[in-house]
């Protein structure tokens, strides 16, 4: 297979002029600071006043034709209407204007050729410019003109002006780029967003017991178990062991909730009658806008709820044989003490708990300026030649942002800045690139048609240094049945502000997740399936959007799949294992030369520092934290200059086998022909799936160590160098007798004097960054 070469995969700093001016790594502080200014004549065209008539029949149909040279953009038309009102705004790119006058044209529309009212014409070097935050330009009154230049009946109210994509008319405005494009839809397809993902929450469903059942057949035990769905999820209890027609489970049922609150959940309470036979016993639907919400702990008083026979589901009219059957008793709540896990941990960029009120502060900004790409690929054909329509979408948090898309373009310039507020440094943000397939008639573009993807790249804000602006070329990746590809570059900057030091730095003491994790946790099996549940909800209200965040695109983003099992995912997890087992490995080989009197100097300087320690054994943690520090210290000057971008050589991409890439995009189910290969072959990916996950997370924890003084987080490896230099006196001081006492006692302590949240160091641990989001 051949093998591109691996410069083609590095990460490439570069030096824009943003803000107009030259990044040299220090803070800017001007509107629109991290990207390059593009300039734009903007023609807001708001109302017409006593249009004359030019039909037979004594009325007018007018709208107006803004025109600059090839570029023509319209405004809708009003039927018999001498005084409309459009309040529309027109962009024409500077980069490409081939004309020195500006006309706009008000028109009558008509069956056979539209006819000419009057025109406003202007000179482009006479158009005044804006830069915000100035206030926008008033509109005024201009008497239109024929084509000779006399003034004729009619008035049009305009403003012209240039300016940069800062301006606020921007986002809204019509683009001269975008005359290719046919429809409303097309053009709301290829227009910037910023979207929110809906508020998610778990739903915890006690089942306790239910009360006097009506089986149909009461001369057998019954084998009774409860089912509840709500929306697409649906989950149901074992079978109770207590076989009467009072059951009981007292089991907990655990759903995906987003606001605002859709569906009902409906439980039915069934009997096992025979072979996938089951009789339903009775139903009940319990509306979500009613349910108590909790925020800690604490116990919610349960409750008894009738079960019908038939019950009202989305507003279905009731039958009348409804009845009266038999009571359930359930403790249901909202619980707004977790976080709702819609990502891989290992790249979340969002840990905060679904109640507000639960909030810390906000300890910093993240700003992204999205500059351009470079060299992409074409995603399509049209009209006998390759082409792309490139748009950007990048999640963090609870808020998305979607570029606008150029139009056919292999090195399209965005050029657009958005900030998010910071809660936790240890998150990671994702940008996408996609082509855009809908814009020519929207969703009858095709059936089936989807976003195709170009390529992802993920940032660790704790991987960089606070007040930097961070200008970097990131090959845009993405591995295919034939191989790992590199579908262009896509160009950023991004800059992580800091509001408080102190509270940052207090964050790394802090647990991971909301403290309800830790208090009562859920099963593994339980955060899989949720997390399932939370793509697809929020897959499913993105898409739902205008324009819509398609459910591609929302699954790329989000990782949907990556825990399914891959052999180059595996072998990339063994060897990210062996590179850190290597260090030790390394000194077991160092030792055994020690031992082997390999060379003679060192092995007696060894057994003198050996003697000295046991005669002064308050001397081996002092020298052990000292030689940390003197290490961390040592490296500083080696420490990470750019942010971790996707590796290849890591991700074991561009040395994978065909096979085993034929394996990875292998449906699940297998598509293999036989019964008995598919059975075996799903089982196996199954499995290996989880030791898969298993070996990934060993690999996390070893990579942590190791990040404590590599600088890859300037602000944990300060810490720790700074607590081994503390710690390092601080034991020097201290009689090595006290300190072993105390530690004894310490681990030794009773269980009413222990947390169950995690400890501080543990805490710290579980930040440290890994090479997880560097993995394809």
């Amino acid at each position: 297979m051949h093998r591109p070469p691996p410069e083609d995969f590095s990460l490439k700093e570069t030096s824009p002029h943003l803000g107009g001016g030259k990044v040299t790594g220090d803070k800017l502080t001007s509107t629109y600071d991290l990207v390059e200014q593009m300039q734009y004549l903007y023609v807001r065209v708001v109302k017409a006043k006593d249009l004359p008539a030019k039909d037979v029949t004594g009325s007018c149909d007018p709208y107006v034709e803004v025109k600059l040279g090839n570029y023509k953009g319209t405004t809708p038309h009003f039927e018999k209407k001498a005084n409309p009102e459009w309040n529309r705004v027109f962009a024409f790119s500077k980069d490409r204007m081939q004309a020195s006058m500006l006309e706009v044209i008000v028109k009558d529309k008509d069956f056979v050729k539209d006819d000419f009212i009057g025109r406003v014409i202007f000179d482009l070097n006479e158009v005044p410019k804006r830069v915000p935050p100035d206030s926008p330009l008033a509109p005024q009154w201009y008497r239109l003109e024929d084509r000779k230049g006399d003034k004729v009946k009619g008035e049009l109210m305009l403003a012209v002006w240039m300016g940069t994509q800062a301006d606020e008319a921007f986002p809204e405005a019509w683009h001269s780029d975008a005359a290719a494009v046919s429809g409303h839809d097309g053009l709301a397809n290829m227009r910037s967003k910023v979207y929110l993902s809906p508020k998610l929450w778990y739903l915890r469903v006690n089942v306790i017991e239910a009360q006097d059942l009506q089986p149909s057949d009461r001369g057998r035990y019954p084998e009774v178990f409860v089912k509840a769905i709500l929306g697409n999820q649906a989950l149901r209890t074992r079978i109770s062991q207590v076989k009467s027609i009072n059951p009981m489970w007292n089991e907990d049922l655990m759903f995906v909730a987003a606001e605002p609150f859709e569906e009902s959940l409906i439980l039915s309470v069934e009997d096992r009658v025979g072979n996938n036979k089951d009789e339903v016993l009775g139903r009940c639907a319990i509306p979500l806008q009613y349910v108590e919400k909790r925020f800690d702990h604490k116990i919610l008083n349960s409750r008894w709820f009738n079960l019908e026979k038939h019950v009202v589901v989305d507003g279905e009219q009731k039958k009348k044989e409804t009845k009266f059957a038999s009571r359930i008793h359930l403790r249901i709540c909202l619980e707004g003490g977790y976080h709702v896990l819609d990502e891989s941990t290992h790249y979340s960029s969002d840990l905060r708990p679904t109640e507000k009120r639960l909030w810390k502060p906000t300890i910093g900004v993240l700003e992204l300026g999205i500059l351009n790409a470079q060299g992409l690929l074409p995603m399509k054909t049209k009209d006998g030649r390759g082409t792309t329509d490139a748009y950007c979408v990048a999640k963090y948090g609870q808020k998305w942002i979607r570029t606008r898309t150029i139009i056919d373009s292999s090195t399209p310039k965005w050029n657009e800045q958005y900030t998010w507020e910071v809660f936790d440094p240890c998150t990671v943000i994702t940008i996408g690139v996609f082509d855009n397939c809908h814009l020519h008639g929207g969703d009858k573009a095709g059936v089936g048609t989807k976003d195709s993807r170009i390529g992802k790249v993920r940032i660790r804000l704790s991987t960089l240094e606070t007040d930097r602006v961070y200008t970097h070329s990131y090959p845009l990746l993405v591995l295919h049945p034939t191989g790992v590809k590199k579908m262009g570059e896509i160009h950023l900057a991004i800059r992580f502000t800091c509001s408080s030091l102190l509270n940052m730095m207090h964050m790394y003491s802090q647990p991971l997740l909301p403290k309800m994790h830790y208090l009562h946790p859920l099963t593994v099996n339980q955060l899989d399936s949720l997390r399932h549940q939370a793509t697809q909800i929020v897959s499913m209200r993105l898409s739902r959007a205008e324009p819509p965040l398609r459910k591609e695109v929302v699954e790329y983003m989000l990782d949907v799949g990556s825990h399914m099992w891959s052999m180059r995912r595996s072998k990339a997890n063994f060897f990210r294992i062996m590179g850190v087992l290597s260090g030790i490995i390394a000194v077991g080989k160092w030792f055994d030369q020690i031992c082997n009197w390999k060379n003679p100097i060192t092995t007696v300087l060894i057994h003198i520092l050996f003697f000295i320690l046991v005669m002064y054994p308050e001397l081996i943690l002092p020298t052990i934290f000292l030689y940390l520090f003197l290490i961390g210290v040592w490296y500083f000057r080696w420490r990470p200059r750019h942010p971790p971008h996707m590796d290849t050589r890591l991700s074991h991409a561009d040395s994978a086998h065909p096979d085993e890439l034929d394996e990875e995009f292998d449906t699940f189910p297998t598509s293999r022909p036989t019964d008995i290969v598919r059975m075996r072959y799903d089982r196996l990916r199954s499995i290996a799936g989880r030791i898969q996950t298993v070996v990934g997370d060993l690999a996390t924890q070893g990579e942590r160590l190791q990040s404590l003084l590599s600088w890859r987080d300037p602000r944990a490896t300060a810490l720790f160098v700074l607590f081994c230099l503390v710690a390092a006196i601080v034991l020097y001081v201290t009689p090595f007798q006290v300190v072993a006492l105390l530690t004894g006692f310490y681990v030794l302590r009773h269980p009413r004097f222990r947390h169950k949240l995690p400890s501080v160091p543990l805490n710290f641990f579980r930040r440290l960054p890994a090479r997880t989001d560097c993995m394809l």
